[in-house]
């Protein structure tokens, strides 16, 4: 009985915390929220860009790495 209380009682604290949580998130701006700026558009511009240039080890090569 006294386990069935305590889980009503988390059950109750964070549904008050996920309300509180939703209304204070909206209150954020859009340009200044961390997560937009992972969703829009880079752009292409300033986007860096790795090139990796290297030959593949033949079976050889493999094996004597090994050693």
């Amino acid at each position: 009985m006294n386990i069935a209380k305590n889980m009503e009682a988390i059950f109750l604290t964070a549904v008050v915390l996920c309300g509180a949580m939703s209304f204070a998130s909206a209150a954020i701006p859009a340009h200044l929220d961390a997560r937009a700026h992972h969703t829009s558009v880079v752009d292409a511009g300033r986007m860096q860009v790795v090139t990796v240039s290297a030959h593949r080890l033949s079976a050889a090569q493999k094996a004597s790495l090994a050693d």
